[in-house]
Formats: C-alpha cells, structure tokens, sequence
C-alpha cells in the first residue's frame, strides 16, 4: 500500500510540469466558469459587446427611415413654446404624406388632452398610416408593483393611428442595448402601418446600431413642413418617417440629454442616440433580421473550455515570451472568430471569460514558475543578506555575474551623519557598555530608516557614524534632493528619539543623555562597487567628493549648524529648498577654497536676500556691516542664530568663519 508522500512523488513525476498545469487549467477553468454567473459579469460581456458589434458593423439600409427632427432650428425657426399646437403637428402629417411617405411614426406620447380645436385638427389628419407613441411604466409602492400604460387619446385611435409602444429598457449600466419585445412596440407598429415585412420582436435580442448620432438621414421639423422649399424632389417618396426629438449637438455622457441614451457606439465618442433614431434602428433591427441573439450557457462553456485546454497545451509546450505570443495569437483567434458569428451569423457569444481564462493560466503559471525560480536564488540571499545593501542583493541574486571586484564611475550624493560629543557620553558609559550599545543602536535604527526610506543605500557604520549614498546601486535623478531631505529628516527625528530617550531614563532611574548630530552632504563623481580581497570586499564608494562630505560633517561643529551641504548639491537643489552659503573652507589636500552651505526647508525671500548681504559684507572687509546684519537676522531666522553670533567676534582679530 503506497504512502501519501509515495503517490505524491508519482504525481510529480508524471509529467511533472505539465502534471502542473492540467491542475491549475482545470481549477482556473472552474474559477472563471463560476465568475462569470455572478450579478456583475455580464457587464463586462457586454462591453465586449459594444466593441464587437460596432467594428466593422454593417451599412445602413438604402430605404432607412427619415428621421424628422425636432431641434434647435425648428425651435427657432417655430418659434412656439413646447409642446407645440397640435395643429402644427397635424399640418406636418399632411406634408410628410402629400411628400410620399407610407408611414409616419411620431416618437410622443399624445396621453393628454389638448384644446378641442387643436385636438380635432390633429384628430383629422390621422390614418392608418400613422403610428403614436405609447409608454409603460412600472411604479413599484410598498404595497405592489403596477404595470402602467400612457396610451393615446382614444379619438386619435379610432381614426385609425396605431399606437406601438416607444419604452425602452436600459442595461445596468445605463446602455441600450436589449431590443424590446413588445409585440405592439412602436418599430412594429411602424412596420405594420408601412406594411413591411418584418420579425416578430423576441425577449433577450441584442440591437445592431448603425454607428453614431445622426447616422440615419435626418431633417429639421421646420423643413419636412415645407418639403417644396426645403427639401430635394422625391426624398420623402415611399420612406418611412419617424418623428421625435433629435438635437443637432448630441448630448454626452456627462451632460445627459432629454430622450437619449447611450448605445453600443457611445463607446466610440461618448455621445448619446436621440430616440427617435433608436426607433428607427430598432425599425431596421426587425424588418432586415439583424438583431443579435446573445450565445446559451452551454455555447460559452464551449468556448471556454476550448480555450482552457489550448491555453494549457501552450503553456507546457512553450515557455517564457514564446508562449505567451503563441496564447496571445489564440486570444486574438477567439476575437475574430466571435466577431465572424456576431457579424454574419447573428449570434454573440462572449469572448470575455476565455480572455480570463487564458490570463489566469498564463500568468497562474508565471506565478509558479517565479516561485521556483526564487528559490534558486535564495542562497545567494541569505549569503549576502548581512553584508550589501538589500538592493544589492536582489541584483546580485538576479544576475549572479556581477560578483566580482570592480566598480564604475558615477555622480553620487553621500552623506555622513556623526553624533556630536559622543566620545564624553561613552567615557560616562564605560561602566555600563550595555547601556552605550542600546544607546547607540537606538540612535542608529531610526537614522538607517530614513536613509533607506529616502532611497539611499546604507554603506558603513563607524562607530556613532553613519555613511549612506544616493544613486548607486540604482539609478536616482533626483539623488541631490533626496540625501537633503534624508538629513532634513535626520534631524528632525532627532527631537522625537531625544523625547523618548528622557522619558526610557526616568522610568529606569538612570541619567539621561542629549543627543545631537551632525550632517554633511556632497555630491559629486565618484567611483562606486565592490571593492576588497578576492576572498572579502564589501559594496562602497571612493573620491574626493566623498572625502567632502566627511569634511563637511566635521565643519558643521565650526559653523555652529547640524547641517552642510557641497556647492554642487547647493546648485542641485537651490530651487526647491532655503540654502544659505555659511563661508568657505579648504578641504584636506587641496589649496582651493570651496563654499559651504546649510540648509532650511522655507525661508523668506527677505531673509535670503539679507543674508547674502551679510556674507558680501564679509568677504569685503565691512565687518561692522557684516556684525549689524547678524544681530538682525538672530531674531529673524533663528535656524542659524548660533552661526550669527559667530560674528559677536568680529571686533577682534579671529575669523568667525
């Protein structure tokens, strides 16, 4: 009798892989099946549809109804407040059937009853080859929900006008695509009165727009009633006419539209149908057979499954970006063909659940293969997880052939970060390193987190010193920026540590100790990589712009200010943060001075300005100016006031900078 582990190890070798991918093929296949039963799946199929439908659609019918519109010209041109005397409307009968047209069909609900002159006029000019718009309703109460219809008037029935219901039922997401199926619906009335052969109107079938607003030939109410002056001999001759409104600017989207709706173009160009040309495609729709039936459950199973099997094949024959190009030429392949039986054959099945399928498959098993993959490198990680920067890592675990000696130049931002006094603080802990160690970590970790926060790559602890860089291993543009507003951060974060520190050493009975750190920050080329003995190097940088920024950290103790920053950074990131040039200084091995800065996240342009005023003074020899600004801008800018009162010594013979 095999054991578990016994058949698993059978499994895993029967067809290994591809023991794999029938699995996960079958369980996705099931997954997507029952996904697209859920309330908001058809949704997604019926986007498909409006894509489908409309590429590539069929022309519109030469004999297509006439649109007769009422719009913003005959609004005008009219010039009668609506609704408009029935008369009027009366007077556009006899035009339209003195123009030819065999049917008239008006998209307006005539429910109510007008003046008795208006009404009998109308009344008058009805026939059986008229065609009045009725609308049902449901009107749901707590007690019952009831079905209401507005008919017309009954006088204008027995005249002998049809009455076909114009209401339309629009999808959840506020699209008309479903054809009513109203057996007295208005476009099968209207065929009716042209006496036209057409289909019976059946529940469930997709419309077949034509394209856009105003695609079927449209006049201007005003014009068709005046067909000699308005309109070319024989336009209205043995046409089908419906009359409704149909604005010239079609409404969109976001601005709505009285009796217009979104079709399956609005996709296209955002624009809404006016209902009277939706009458005149549902009109098309049934008299030339092009409405579209929506595929059974058991066609979409079909196609689903195919796909999932042939994905799967895919997927264990052929790897990486070969398969994928093979899937995708499937994927495609099911488009055109559901095109093909939506376009000629009527039908539509969905392509949107085997599209799920194929992406859940190809990349389920992506997936397994990254995960395998990872494994592989998982050595290396854990090899040299506690000796380069996590970033470093992952690229040597990538590319393995990067572990070697060798380096590259580069433009860098580095950054030292030192504590101030620390050499008395661990004299005062000697007794007590345990103390000193949790001290020092303490100060560290929330320093570390914020370079790596920032983007910086942490190179070496010094003891209380903390060396980081910007740009390296992975490229950063904005590296000025960032190693600034990593050491803006610095010291701001000090205030917090500082905070808790007290309140720690008050809880355990012990002295507290203030911290305070200094910063320096330089950017410049550099060379950068791994540098060492074949048998141990380590991830770090080398050059004078490094040498600088450790200079500047030390001089920030002479400028009384935590911060300086290089001429190189200063120019970087002049524009976006307050820089202040403190002096110049001149670097160990060189002759050249070299300006220094620091730097404030906002200053006033006033303070800025009088600064520089302070140090032209300065560099001039007008000490006493030099002095009279510091002792203003003490009290103006206090950030710097320990470096002002450097100038109190002036007076004498020393440099306060």
């Amino acid at each position: 009798m095999p054991t578990w582990a016994e058949g698993w190890r059978r499994w895993r070798g029967f067809g290994g892989r591809r023991g794999q991918i029938a699995l996960l093929s079958a369980l996705l296949f099931v997954a997507v099946a029952g996904l697209a039963r859920l309330p908001f799946w058809p949704l997604v199929d019926y986007r498909a549809f409006d894509y489908l439908s409309t590429i590539g659609a069929p022309p519109l019918p030469e004999d297509a109804p006439i649109v007769v519109a009422i719009d913003e010209p005959s609004l005008a041109d009219i010039n009668q407040r609506w609704p408009w005397p029935r008369s009027l409307h009366g007077r556009l009968i006899e035009a339209l059937r003195a123009g030819g047209a065999k049917a008239i069909g008006f998209d307006i609900v005539f429910s109510e009853p007008s003046t008795e002159a208006e009404d009998a006029a109308f009344e008058n000019a009805l026939g059986p080859d008229v065609v009045l718009a009725a609308d049902e309703s449901l009107v749901t109460a707590d007690q019952a929900d009831q079905l209401i219809r507005a008919m017309p008037l009954q006088r204008f029935s027995d005249r002998g006008a049809f009455a076909g219901v114009a209401s339309v039922a629009l999808g959840r997401d506020g699209v008309l695509r479903e054809a009513p199926s109203y057996p007295d619906g208005f476009a099968a009335m209207l065929a009716k009165a042209a006496d036209d052969a057409s289909d019976t109107p059946e529940a469930g079938r997709l419309i077949q727009v034509f394209g856009g607003p105003r695609s079927y030939q449209t006049i201007s109410y005003y014009q068709a009633l005046d067909p000699d002056n308005f309109l070319p001999p024989g336009l209205l001759n043995d046409r089908v006419v419906v009359v409704g409104l149909s604005l010239q600017n079609a409404p969109t989207l976001d601005s709505g539209g009285a009796d217009a709706f979104a079709t399956a173009h609005t996709v296209h160009d955002g624009r809404l149908t006016a209902g009277a040309e939706i009458q005149a495609t549902i009109f098309d729709n049934l008299r030339h057979s092009l409405s579209i039936r929506d595929g059974s459950d058991a066609l979409r199973l079909g196609l689903l499954l195919f796909v999932a099997i042939a994905s799967a094949l895919i997927v264990s024959t052929n790897s990486g970006w070969q398969g994928f190009g093979v899937g995708l030429a499937l994927i495609s392949a099911v488009f055109v063909a559901t095109w093909f039986m939506l376009r000629f054959g009527r039908l539509f099945i969905s392509p949107m659940p085997s599209l799920a399928a194929f992406i859940a498959i190809h990349a389920g098993q992506a997936m397994i293969d990254y995960a395998q993959e990872r494994k592989s490198r998982q050595r290396i990680t854990k090899a040299f997880a506690h000796y380069l920067a996590p970033e470093l890592v992952h690229q040597l675990a990538r590319d393995p052939s990067r572990l070697r000696l060798g380096g590259e130049k580069r433009d860098l931002s580095i950054l030292f970060c030192d504590v101030r006094g620390f050499t008395t603080i661990a004299e005062q802990l000697k007794d007590d390193p345990e103390q000193l160690t949790t001290l020092i970590n303490r100060l560290l970790t929330p320093l570390s987190d914020i370079v790596l926060a920032r983007g910086g790559t942490i190179d070496k602890y010094i003891g209380d010193c903390l060396m980081a860089f910007w740009n390296a291993p992975l490229e950063s543009p904005d590296h000025a920026f960032l190693s600034v507003s990593a050491a803006l951060d610095m010291l701001d974060a000090m205030d917090a540590l500082n905070r808790t520190l007290e309140a720690d050493a008050r809880a355990h009975g012990r002295r507290h100790f203030p911290l305070r750190i200094g910063v320096g920050v330089n950017t410049g080329d550099c060379v950068v990589g791994n540098m060492g003995s074949t048998a141990r190097f380590d991830y770090s940088v080398l050059g004078d712009a490094v040498n600088l920024a450790s200079r500047l950290e030390g001089a920030s103790k002479l400028y009384d200010v935590p911060l300086l920053i290089g001429p190189e950074t200063a120019r970087i990131i002049g524009d976006r943060l307050a820089v202040f040039e403190l002096g110049r200084i001149v670097v160990k091995g060189k002759t050249e001075e070299a300006p220094v800065f620091t730097v404030l996240r906002a200053a006033s342009a006033s303070v800025r300005a009088r600064h520089r005023e302070l140090l032209d003074a300065f560099y001039c020899g007008d000490n006493a100016g030099a002095q009279q600004l510091a002792v203003t801008l003490a009290a103006d800018n206090p950030a710097l006031a320990g470096y002002y009162a450097r100038f109190d010594v002036i007076a004498g013979d020393e440099n306060p900078l």
